[in-house]
């Protein structure tokens, strides 16, 4: 069987380590390259664009896959689009692999938005200090505000995208709640932008926020579109497994 596994996830690093060496699935994992140093791939890897959902339906004949996942990041919503198109185009099976999104809990004060824009007339006028953490292709819909920004990030932003008053952190998860507390403390923060993105990797700045009584500026994800949706890599390699031809 031949497997596309769109990934750029922690859950797509999972299902790649149980897919790696596995006797009769022969996966291919998919990376858009848009991270400097990306995790250590269990699988055979491409890396970069297909060309849209036409150059995806291509790839899927091409090579004749039998099956995709699709693992990116919860808010990858251009992929997700075009691997829906492609596949049903080129009438390949397709499943979601995702996380799901998190909820609010007693304690927690949200403003809840769409997108970056949104977040970043949510801080309103007043100069505040803000701890950023919405990634670095969102951040130049800060550009120009009058805030403080603490910008913790994976890879180094471009320069030009920066808000004017901006201290970068260059960090990757998991973080413990402690230190959420001790950095937010420190930088004296008092106010969150985050993604809904999920997971357990950067979930302890939630619980930091409410233990100091932070308000936290939410950026929800894209719609979870599609029919088969699996939050767990089980589930995901017994959907993987029941599209394999009999022996």
């Amino acid at each position: 069987m031949r497997l596309l596994l769109l990934g750029g996830s922690t859950e797509a690093n999972r299902l790649a380590r149980r897919l790696s060496g596995h006797a009769r699935i022969r996966a291919t994992l998919s990376l858009a390259g848009r991270t400097t140093n990306p995790a250590i791939a269990m699988l055979p890897t491409r890396i970069g664009g297909f060309g849209g959902s036409e150059g995806l339906s291509r790839y899927l004949r091409e090579e004749r896959i039998d099956a995709v996942v699709n693992a990116t990041h919860p808010f990858a919503a251009q992929m997700s689009e075009n691997a829906m198109a492609a596949c049903a185009s080129a009438r390949v099976p397709l499943a979601l692999f995702t996380r799901p999104p998190w909820r609010t809990q007693p304690g927690d004060v949200w403003i809840e938005v769409s997108d970056a824009a949104g977040a970043a007339a949510a801080l309103g006028p007043p100069p505040k200090r803000v701890f950023l953490t919405v990634g670095r292709l969102q951040l130049a819909a800060f550009r120009g505000l009058p805030h403080h920004f603490l910008v913790r990030t994976i890879d180094s932003p471009a320069p030009e995208i920066l808000p004017k008053f901006a201290e970068i952190l260059l960090a990757k998860g998991p973080f413990t709640v402690a230190e959420e507390i001790d950095l937010m403390r420190r930088h004296a923060v008092e106010i969150l932008v985050s993604k809904n993105s999920g997971g357990g990797a950067t979930e302890a700045k939630l619980e930091a926020a409410r233990s100091l009584r932070l308000p936290v500026v939410m950026i929800q994800p894209p719609p979870v579109r599609g029919r088969t949706i699996f939050y767990n890599v089980e589930q995901a390699l017994a959907w993987i497994e029941s599209h394999l031809a009999s022996p």
